[in-house]
Protein backbone atom coordinates (compact mmCIF):
# COMPACT_ATOMS: atom_id res chain seq x y z
CA UNK A 1 0.00 0.00 0.00
CA UNK A 2 2.56 2.58 0.89
CA UNK A 3 5.04 1.72 -2.46
CA UNK A 4 1.36 2.55 -4.08
CA UNK A 5 1.00 5.97 -2.69
CA UNK A 6 4.61 6.60 -3.55
CA UNK A 7 4.18 5.31 -6.57
CA UNK A 8 1.37 7.45 -7.46
CA UNK A 9 2.52 10.29 -5.57
CA UNK A 10 6.07 10.26 -7.93
CA UNK A 11 6.57 12.53 -10.42
CA UNK A 12 6.38 11.36 -13.70
CA UNK A 13 9.32 11.19 -15.89
CA UNK A 14 9.70 13.39 -18.32
CA UNK A 15 10.12 12.99 -22.04
CA UNK A 16 13.21 13.00 -24.14
CA UNK A 17 13.95 15.70 -26.31
CA UNK A 18 14.70 13.25 -28.68
CA UNK A 19 11.23 11.26 -28.48
CA UNK A 20 9.47 15.03 -28.70
CA UNK A 21 10.86 15.82 -31.51
CA UNK A 22 10.33 12.40 -33.58
CA UNK A 23 6.76 12.60 -32.34
CA UNK A 24 6.57 16.40 -34.21
CA UNK A 25 7.99 14.64 -37.21
CA UNK A 26 5.73 11.80 -36.59
CA UNK A 27 2.75 14.39 -36.74
CA UNK A 28 3.94 16.51 -39.76
CA UNK A 29 4.06 13.07 -41.83
CA UNK A 30 0.91 12.12 -41.18
CA UNK A 31 -0.41 15.77 -41.97
CA UNK A 32 2.00 15.10 -44.79
CA UNK A 33 0.04 11.59 -45.74
CA UNK A 34 -2.98 13.78 -45.74
CA UNK A 35 -2.13 15.55 -48.65
CA UNK A 36 -0.11 13.52 -50.38
CA UNK A 37 -1.52 14.17 -53.94
CA UNK A 38 -0.27 18.21 -53.66
CA UNK A 39 3.00 16.79 -52.18
CA UNK A 40 3.93 14.49 -55.26
CA UNK A 41 2.48 17.16 -57.66
CA UNK A 42 4.96 20.05 -56.38
CA UNK A 43 7.63 17.58 -55.81
CA UNK A 44 7.33 16.17 -59.79
CA UNK A 45 6.22 18.86 -61.73
CA UNK A 46 8.84 21.31 -61.98
CA UNK A 47 11.57 18.55 -62.56
CA UNK A 48 9.21 16.81 -65.33
CA UNK A 49 8.63 19.95 -67.08
CA UNK A 50 12.41 20.62 -66.93
CA UNK A 51 13.42 17.03 -68.55
CA UNK A 52 10.63 17.18 -71.15
CA UNK A 53 11.31 20.18 -72.74
CA UNK A 54 15.12 20.44 -72.38
CA UNK A 55 16.03 17.17 -73.42
CA UNK A 56 12.62 15.51 -75.48
CA UNK A 57 11.10 18.01 -77.42
CA UNK A 58 14.08 20.35 -77.71
CA UNK A 59 16.31 17.60 -79.41
CA UNK A 60 13.24 16.50 -81.23
CA UNK A 61 12.56 19.61 -83.00
CA UNK A 62 16.28 20.28 -83.90
CA UNK A 63 17.16 22.92 -80.87
CA UNK A 64 18.74 20.51 -78.57
CA UNK A 65 21.09 22.90 -76.14
CA UNK A 66 25.24 21.98 -75.60
CA UNK A 67 26.17 20.64 -72.42
CA UNK A 68 29.56 22.63 -72.78
CA UNK A 69 31.50 19.59 -72.08
CA UNK A 70 32.77 17.69 -74.91
CA UNK A 71 31.49 14.01 -75.61
CA UNK A 72 28.39 14.69 -73.37
CA UNK A 73 25.04 15.11 -73.82
CA UNK A 74 22.29 18.34 -72.38
CA UNK A 75 20.50 15.64 -69.81
CA UNK A 76 24.11 14.11 -68.45
CA UNK A 77 24.70 17.72 -67.29
CA UNK A 78 21.49 18.29 -66.66
CA UNK A 79 21.13 15.37 -63.62
CA UNK A 80 22.65 16.65 -60.82
CA UNK A 81 21.36 20.34 -61.26
CA UNK A 82 17.86 19.04 -61.40
CA UNK A 83 18.78 16.83 -58.46
CA UNK A 84 19.69 20.13 -56.26
CA UNK A 85 16.94 22.12 -57.45
CA UNK A 86 13.90 19.50 -56.31
CA UNK A 87 15.46 19.75 -53.19
CA UNK A 88 15.96 23.27 -52.72
CA UNK A 89 12.49 23.71 -54.33
CA UNK A 90 10.90 20.72 -51.71
CA UNK A 91 13.02 22.12 -49.18
CA UNK A 92 11.32 25.99 -49.54
CA UNK A 93 7.97 24.68 -49.64
CA UNK A 94 7.74 22.33 -47.46
CA UNK A 95 9.19 25.11 -44.80
CA UNK A 96 8.89 28.04 -45.52
CA UNK A 97 5.28 28.30 -46.90
CA UNK A 98 4.08 26.73 -43.81
CA UNK A 99 5.85 28.85 -42.09
CA UNK A 100 4.29 31.64 -43.76
CA UNK A 101 0.70 30.57 -42.07
CA UNK A 102 1.94 29.58 -38.72
CA UNK A 103 3.47 32.34 -37.79
CA UNK A 104 0.54 35.06 -39.34
CA UNK A 105 -2.46 36.25 -37.87
CA UNK A 106 -3.82 32.45 -36.45
CA UNK A 107 -0.80 32.04 -34.88
CA UNK A 108 -0.70 27.93 -35.26
CA UNK A 109 2.70 27.81 -34.26
CA UNK A 110 1.24 28.04 -30.61
CA UNK A 111 0.46 24.96 -30.52
CA UNK A 112 4.19 23.29 -31.17
CA UNK A 113 5.03 26.22 -28.74
CA UNK A 114 3.47 23.77 -26.05
CA UNK A 115 5.66 21.18 -26.48
CA UNK A 116 7.90 19.85 -23.65
CA UNK A 117 10.99 21.34 -26.07
CA UNK A 118 13.26 24.56 -26.26
CA UNK A 119 11.77 26.64 -29.05
CA UNK A 120 15.80 26.58 -30.80
CA UNK A 121 14.64 22.81 -30.73
CA UNK A 122 11.14 23.13 -32.79
CA UNK A 123 13.08 24.95 -35.49
CA UNK A 124 15.59 22.84 -35.83
CA UNK A 125 12.53 20.04 -36.51
CA UNK A 126 11.50 22.51 -38.74
CA UNK A 127 14.95 21.72 -40.93
CA UNK A 128 15.14 18.11 -40.54
CA UNK A 129 11.36 17.59 -41.36
CA UNK A 130 12.36 19.57 -44.83
CA UNK A 131 15.65 17.58 -45.15
CA UNK A 132 13.33 14.74 -45.30
CA UNK A 133 11.01 15.66 -48.07
CA UNK A 134 13.70 17.27 -49.79
CA UNK A 135 15.47 14.03 -49.69
CA UNK A 136 12.13 12.11 -51.64
CA UNK A 137 12.26 15.44 -53.96
CA UNK A 138 15.66 14.83 -55.13
CA UNK A 139 15.23 10.66 -55.45
CA UNK A 140 12.13 11.30 -57.81
CA UNK A 141 14.14 13.44 -60.74
CA UNK A 142 15.92 10.58 -60.97
CA UNK A 143 13.17 8.04 -62.89
CA UNK A 144 11.96 11.12 -64.73
CA UNK A 145 15.49 11.55 -66.21
CA UNK A 146 16.27 8.03 -67.19
CA UNK A 147 12.93 7.30 -68.98
CA UNK A 148 12.06 11.02 -70.58
CA UNK A 149 14.97 11.90 -72.41
CA UNK A 150 16.01 11.40 -76.06
CA UNK A 151 19.27 10.83 -75.08
CA UNK A 152 19.36 8.88 -71.51
CA UNK A 153 22.54 10.40 -69.79
CA UNK A 154 25.04 8.70 -68.73
CA UNK A 155 25.81 8.36 -64.24
CA UNK A 156 28.41 6.41 -62.82
CA UNK A 157 28.75 6.73 -59.16
CA UNK A 158 32.06 5.44 -57.94
CA UNK A 159 31.78 6.45 -54.40
CA UNK A 160 28.22 5.86 -52.61
CA UNK A 161 29.19 7.25 -49.24
CA UNK A 162 30.33 10.29 -50.81
CA UNK A 163 26.93 10.44 -53.18
CA UNK A 164 24.95 10.54 -49.64
CA UNK A 165 27.15 12.44 -47.84
CA UNK A 166 26.10 14.96 -50.42
CA UNK A 167 22.73 14.35 -50.47
CA UNK A 168 22.03 14.89 -46.90
CA UNK A 169 24.23 17.75 -46.60
CA UNK A 170 21.85 19.42 -49.85
CA UNK A 171 19.11 18.58 -48.09
CA UNK A 172 19.97 19.90 -44.89
CA UNK A 173 20.97 23.55 -46.34
CA UNK A 174 17.26 23.44 -48.35
CA UNK A 175 15.48 22.98 -45.18
CA UNK A 176 17.86 25.64 -43.30
CA UNK A 177 17.07 28.16 -46.38
CA UNK A 178 13.71 27.23 -46.12
CA UNK A 179 13.29 28.21 -42.58
CA UNK A 180 15.70 31.76 -43.22
CA UNK A 181 12.81 32.28 -45.67
CA UNK A 182 10.04 31.61 -43.78
CA UNK A 183 10.80 33.17 -40.69
CA UNK A 184 12.82 36.50 -42.10
CA UNK A 185 10.38 37.43 -45.11
CA UNK A 186 6.85 38.37 -44.08
CA UNK A 187 3.60 36.34 -45.02
CA UNK A 188 2.19 38.78 -47.47
CA UNK A 189 5.42 38.85 -49.29
CA UNK A 190 6.20 35.18 -49.73
CA UNK A 191 4.95 35.40 -53.42
CA UNK A 192 7.65 38.08 -54.14
CA UNK A 193 10.27 35.85 -51.97
CA UNK A 194 10.13 33.38 -55.05
CA UNK A 195 10.50 36.58 -57.92
CA UNK A 196 13.68 37.77 -55.84
CA UNK A 197 15.12 34.97 -53.82
CA UNK A 198 13.84 31.32 -55.72
CA UNK A 199 13.92 31.78 -59.32
CA UNK A 200 17.44 33.81 -59.07
CA UNK A 201 19.27 31.20 -57.03
CA UNK A 202 17.68 28.54 -59.71
CA UNK A 203 19.15 30.17 -62.40
CA UNK A 204 22.69 31.22 -60.85
CA UNK A 205 22.98 28.05 -59.67
CA UNK A 206 24.88 25.98 -62.19
CA UNK A 207 22.00 23.75 -63.32
CA UNK A 208 22.52 23.73 -67.00
CA UNK A 209 26.42 24.30 -67.04
CA UNK A 210 29.05 23.40 -64.94
CA UNK A 211 30.96 26.16 -62.31
CA UNK A 212 34.14 25.20 -64.00
CA UNK A 213 32.90 26.93 -67.46
CA UNK A 214 31.57 30.32 -66.23
CA UNK A 215 35.62 31.49 -66.84
CA UNK A 216 34.88 33.05 -69.42
CA UNK A 217 32.28 35.82 -67.01
CA UNK A 218 34.96 35.55 -64.07
CA UNK A 219 33.20 37.96 -62.33
CA UNK A 220 29.45 36.14 -62.31
CA UNK A 221 31.52 33.05 -61.35
CA UNK A 222 32.84 34.89 -58.55
CA UNK A 223 29.63 36.07 -57.71
CA UNK A 224 27.86 32.82 -57.63
CA UNK A 225 30.02 31.38 -54.84
CA UNK A 226 27.30 33.23 -52.61
CA UNK A 227 24.57 31.14 -53.67
CA UNK A 228 24.09 27.82 -51.98
CA UNK A 229 22.53 25.87 -54.73
CA UNK A 230 26.20 26.15 -56.43
CA UNK A 231 27.31 23.81 -54.12
CA UNK A 232 24.65 21.32 -53.83
CA UNK A 233 24.72 20.96 -58.10
CA UNK A 234 28.79 20.44 -57.74
CA UNK A 235 28.63 18.18 -55.32
CA UNK A 236 26.38 16.34 -56.80
CA UNK A 237 27.69 16.54 -60.30
CA UNK A 238 31.24 15.42 -58.32
CA UNK A 239 29.51 12.14 -57.37
CA UNK A 240 27.13 11.49 -60.31
CA UNK A 241 29.08 12.79 -63.37
CA UNK A 242 32.86 12.79 -62.33
CA UNK A 243 34.03 12.92 -65.27
CA UNK A 244 33.09 16.13 -65.78
CA UNK A 245 34.52 19.45 -64.24
CA UNK A 246 33.53 20.24 -60.79
CA UNK A 247 34.72 21.98 -57.72
CA UNK A 248 37.13 20.35 -54.99
CA UNK A 249 34.90 17.66 -53.29
CA UNK A 250 36.27 19.57 -49.56
CA UNK A 251 35.19 22.97 -50.44
CA UNK A 252 31.75 21.72 -51.62
CA UNK A 253 31.59 19.90 -48.08
CA UNK A 254 33.14 22.94 -46.28
CA UNK A 255 30.73 25.30 -48.16
CA UNK A 256 27.83 23.19 -47.54
CA UNK A 257 28.19 23.08 -43.90
CA UNK A 258 28.69 26.63 -43.33
CA UNK A 259 25.79 27.47 -44.96
CA UNK A 260 23.27 25.25 -43.35
CA UNK A 261 24.94 26.60 -39.76
CA UNK A 262 24.93 29.76 -41.15
CA UNK A 263 21.28 29.05 -42.39
CA UNK A 264 20.30 27.76 -39.59
CA UNK A 265 20.95 30.18 -36.89
CA UNK A 266 19.30 32.50 -39.14
CA UNK A 267 16.50 30.74 -39.11
CA UNK A 268 16.46 30.00 -35.60
CA UNK A 269 17.28 33.12 -34.40
CA UNK A 270 14.52 34.73 -36.08
CA UNK A 271 11.96 31.73 -35.68
CA UNK A 272 12.16 32.48 -32.07
CA UNK A 273 11.80 36.11 -31.94
CA UNK A 274 8.59 36.24 -33.86
CA UNK A 275 7.35 33.30 -32.08
CA UNK A 276 7.64 34.36 -28.52
CA UNK A 277 6.51 38.01 -29.71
Amino acid sequence: MTDAVASAGAPHARPSYVTVMWGLVLRDTRVLGRTLLPFISRTIMNPLLFVFVFTYVFPRIGQGFQSGVAGSSFATVLVPGLVAVGMVFQGVMAVAMPLSIELSATREIEDRVLAPLPVELLAVEKIVFGAVQGVLAGLAVFPLVYFIPSDPPHLQVPNWPLLILMILLASLTSGALGLALGTIVRPQHIGLMFALVVVPITFLGCVYYPWALLHTVRWLQMLVLINPLVYMTEGLRATLTPEYPHMPVWVIVIALALATLVLGAIGVRYFVKRTIS
